[in-house]
């Protein structure tokens, strides 16, 4: 596994427009298609174009594993039904009116660290799709839990301020260890740098040799 530097349309934000697991990268229409290329290279995978709610923001909008994915409400019938065919996963719509699910919800393909703004019906949709345990907790205060941790099967960074009794206990929904970590000079919202899954890591041309560090220890050792 390795550590690669990127960007998307010329920011270190990579995590915002695109989605990934071990089989495939979800690219926002328009992208370069050299640019695709190399990104799906980079992370062993396929890669297909789309878009959710009309939009590029696959990342913020979707959250995924190797099992299944979600999508929220504001998706259009045509992208469900192109994600379903194209990646082979369970696709599931979550009613709620958090529509940026990658936001809340931090999942890898053993356990999900999910917002406290999810119902008790959206954490079922969570664990139905994704096939895992739901646990829900703030994360140094935010409730915006998928932004401030992202984890794949080997590891997990996680916002610089969590709590270090929490990172035991996210440690075990997951089943991987939890490091304090930042991207791209300091960003605490570790997801918006990162693009994890189980073959490589892709992280923000922005983030600094000790990141890079932190980000090491995490996944890699």
């Amino acid at each position: 596994m390795d550590i690669i530097k990127y960007d998307v349309y010329r920011g270190p934000n990579l995590g915002v427009y695109v989605r990934t697991n071990d089989s495939v990268v979800l690219i926002p229409m328009g992208f370069a298609e050299s640019k695709a290329k190399k990104l799906a290279e980079y992370l062993d995978v396929d890669y297909h174009y789309t878009a959710i709610a009309n939009t590029r923001l696959i990342g913020s909008l979707s959250a995924m594993n190797n099992k299944g994915m979600l999508i929220p409400r504001t998706a259009f019938d045509n992208e469900y039904e192109f994600l379903k065919k194209e990646t082979k996963l369970e696709i599931g719509v979550l009613d709620s009116k958090f529509t940026a699910l990658g936001n809340v919800i931090c999942a890898n393909d053993r356990g999900a660290v999910v917002s406290p703004w999810l119902s008790d019906s959206d954490c079922q949709v969570v664990s139905d799709v994704l096939g895992v345990e739901v646990f829900q907790k703030k994360i140094a205060g935010f409730n915006q839990t998928g932004a401030v941790m992202v984890a794949n099967n080997s590891g997990a960074v996680i916002h610089p301020e969590a709590d270090e009794e929490d990172m035991k206990t996210f440690a075990n929904v997951l089943g991987v260890k939890v490091e304090h970590s930042s991207v791209n000079n300091g960003v605490p919202y570790v997801s918006s740098g990162v693009l994890a899954n189980n073959n490589n890591l892709v992280v923000g041309s922005l983030t600094t040799g000790p990141e890079i560090m932190m980000l090491t220890r995490a996944f890699l050792s």
